[in-house]
């Protein structure tokens, strides 16, 4: 989500304003009590559809759980200057977006030989051109060349921006009482008895 921010943050005008998203599967039901904070701060509408879903939207994200080839979101569909954060397309055989709509666009990824394979470009030849995130946040390539230019973060997941973002919280944290070590390597008494970390750490009290 912070790689999306970001790469939203560096693609769209700083007009855009309003933002249409697709989901599907057990990722919104978790997310709803946060909508229900959201909904405080930004106005939103429960669409029938994809097409009703990302009318008039400045910013889209696709977030769909079908392991397949997939067409969410039509060539049709997508005006100029749009910027969609293409999230659900993450493994191979699986992708969102009509190939139509990648030929009109800027397309950024995180990691070009992993997305190539598992992201929405997968549907598309191995030399399509494709930006690095990490080239727009230092400054060597564009984020956007116009207004009317539309931009794809085709996001499909890079260890490095967990392991970043850890350190970055770490650094920020240590030395405060924000900071606790955890031990999440576990030592069982006895390494059979998978469930020993478990029972251990219940009291007499309460296993009566």
């Amino acid at each position: 989500m912070a790689a999306m921010a970001g790469a939203q943050d560096q693609a769209p005008e700083p007009a855009a304003f309003v933002d249409g998203g697709v989901d599907s599967g057990g990722q919104p039901a978790p997310g709803s009590s946060h909508q229900l904070g959201l909904a405080r701060l930004f106005p939103r509408r429960r669409a029938n559809s994809a097409g009703e879903a990302v009318q008039g939207a400045d910013i889209i994200t696709t977030v769909t759980a079908d392991k397949k080839h997939a067409t969410i979101l039509n060539d049709n569909m997508i005006g100029a200057g749009v910027h969609i954060n293409a999230v659900g397309g993450d493994c191979p055989g699986k992708t969102e977006l009509a190939a139509g709509i990648l030929e009109r666009a800027d397309v950024f990824v995180e990691f070009p030989p992993q997305t190539r394979v598992e992201g929405e470009i997968q549907q598309m030849p191995a030399d399509f051109p494709v930006t690095e995130l990490w080239q727009v946040i230092t400054g060597s390539a564009s984020g956007r060349r116009g207004n009317d230019t539309i931009t794809i973060f085709d996001s499909v997941g890079f260890a490095t921006e967990d392991f970043s973002t850890l350190r970055y919280l770490r650094d920020r944290t240590e030395g405060t009482d924000l900071y606790v070590e955890l031990a999440l390597l576990a030592e069982p008494t006895d390494p059979r008895n998978l469930f020993g970390v478990v029972t251990a750490a219940v009291t007499p009290a309460e296993a009566a």
